[in-house]
């Protein structure tokens, strides 16, 4: 047994079962403990809540050691708290319970931007192992911690990662001729560019496909937005894994975000790794 744990919020709800069952099945790959928190004003109301989950975990899962936190306030607070060194904190998205409003969608979008450790958000309706392939979503160089959490993803569900690095249509200002005339071929400004994007994923990659050689990877440059292709990729895709940058500027609109737009329209469940 390694010291850490997958820590998961539990209200009640149906979809806070969901992700108590996704939070099990990943604390045994990790062979992990699961830490089950439940937040509410009042402590008492969390009694219930917690041993029905934990009766859950133990008829289907015997051997999985587990460990319940009832926790006073808001849920944010206590899932960043429990989750600060954790290997991965997994909620539900939605909630329909009083207690603390835990599984609402407020609390995926806040944990994303207060998490230290990787977020699990479950949406969609696929099973907890559906052996689809996992996406990862690179933007650039701040991504590197999502990507080595989607190889490793990738290697331990034995399933292929697909690498989605998009590149919008930008427009590219045609080249003056020259005054004075010059020999050989001239380059198009716009394939150049083109080159240099599509380059970006396999240059980001190239250690981490030498160090999990073992994990079948196919790199995509799309010419849509991020959000856009990610969304779409949601659809087939057994899990999709993204970087947070925790921008909050106004030059950066909130629905060209890629995690807050997956965490609230995926059609599966969202990793969300902070950058380094």
């Amino acid at each position: 047994m390694t010291h850490h744990h997958v820590v998961v919020g539990v209200d009640g709800t149906l979809s806070s079962t969901r992700a108590l069952d996704w939070a099990a099945g990943e604390a045994i790959r990790r062979d992990a403990e699961l830490r089950l928190v439940c937040a509410a004003q009042d402590r008492a109301e969390t009694v219930p809540i917690l041993a029905a989950a934990v009766s859950r975990v133990r008829a289907r899962h015997p051997g999985l050691p587990v460990r319940t936190v009832a926790a006073e306030g808001g849920a944010v607070r206590a899932l960043a708290r429990e989750g600060a060194d954790a290997a991965l904190t997994v909620v539900g998205s939605r909630g329909m319970g009083r207690v603390a409003g835990l599984l609402l969608g407020s609390v995926g979008l806040g944990l994303a931007r207060r998490a230290r450790g990787p977020l699990l958000v479950v949406r969609g309706d696929h099973p907890c192992d559906s052996g689809c392939e996992v996406v990862l979503g690179l933007e650039d160089d701040r991504d590197e911690r999502a990507a080595v959490y989607a190889f490793e993803e990738a290697r331990r569900r034995g399933a292929r990662l697909r690498v989605l690095h998009s590149w919008p249509h930008r427009h590219v200002t045609p080249a003056l001729p020259p005054l004075v005339g010059t020999q050989g071929p001239r380059r198009d400004p716009a394939t150049s560019y083109e080159r240099v994007e599509e380059a970006v994923p396999r240059f980001a990659l190239a250690a981490l496909r030498e160090r999990y050689a073992d994990v079948a990877v196919e790199a995509v440059t799309v010419r849509t937005s991020a959000p856009e292709a990610l969304l779409a990729s949601t659809r087939e895709a057994g899990l999709v894994v993204v970087g947070s940058h925790h921008r909050t500027s106004a030059v950066v609109p909130p629905h060209t975000q890629v995690a807050p737009v997956l965490l609230r329209h995926a059609h599966c469940p969202v990793v969300v790794v902070p950058a380094a």
